[in-house]
């Protein structure tokens, strides 16, 4: 998807696929109604699991982070680092359970979805390390660009402008407060 060099590739942890079988039988359990259909989605889950988990793919490079995933309608998403504002962990207590955590990536200027979020991947093995990279990187990038050039000159004109602002809504004011003060 990108030429920049590739920093680090994220490997799913095993215990996902166990993850991916238990959480809609425990579900399913709690319905009641549900339970009838315990075998099918068992049955549908063993067949496409593997080729889903085969998909997945989260690659840090130079500059952005890189995300592969779906079975019928397969989605690449490159996300710039510079836009990443949050890379939150998370952990359920069935994720628990099996040692998993999963992050979601939050973006500036993302359109709010029903998740919150831009990108939400579960059971990367080391989470913590793989969150830390990125957000590393990013930081690095960040420090490496310094603050773009089209910010630097122009701060100084806009306070400028601000306290020339300021004076001249201050000065209309003590006008109206003296033709208030005039006034019978």
């Amino acid at each position: 998807m990108s030429d920049h060099s590739v920093l680090r590739t994220s490997e799913f942890d095993s215990s996902v696929k166990k993850y991916y079988l238990v959480q809609p039988i425990i579900v399913l359990t709690l319905t009641i109604i549900g339970i009838p259909f315990i075998p099918l989605v068992l049955l549908i889950t063993f067949f496409f699991l593997d080729k889903y988990l085969a998909s997945l793919e989260c690659t840090l490079t130079e500059r952005t982070l890189e995300i592969k995933r779906g079975i019928f309608n397969r989605v690449e998403s490159t996300i710039p680092l510079e836009k990443i504002t949050d890379l939150q962990m998370y952990q359920g207590p069935i994720m628990r359970m099996f040692g998993l955590h999963g992050f979601k990536v939050e973006t500036a200027g993302q359109s709010a979805t029903a998740t919150g979020s831009l990108v939400n991947m579960l059971g990367i093995k080391d989470t913590p390390g793989f969150r830390k990279a990125v957000l590393d990187q990013r930081d690095r990038l960040a420090a490496s660009q310094g603050a773009p050039a089209s910010q630097a000159p122009s701060d100084q004109p806009a306070a400028d402008d601000a306290t020339a602002l300021i004076a001249e809504i201050r000065d209309a004011l003590l006008r109206i407060e003296n033709k208030l003060d005039q006034s019978p």
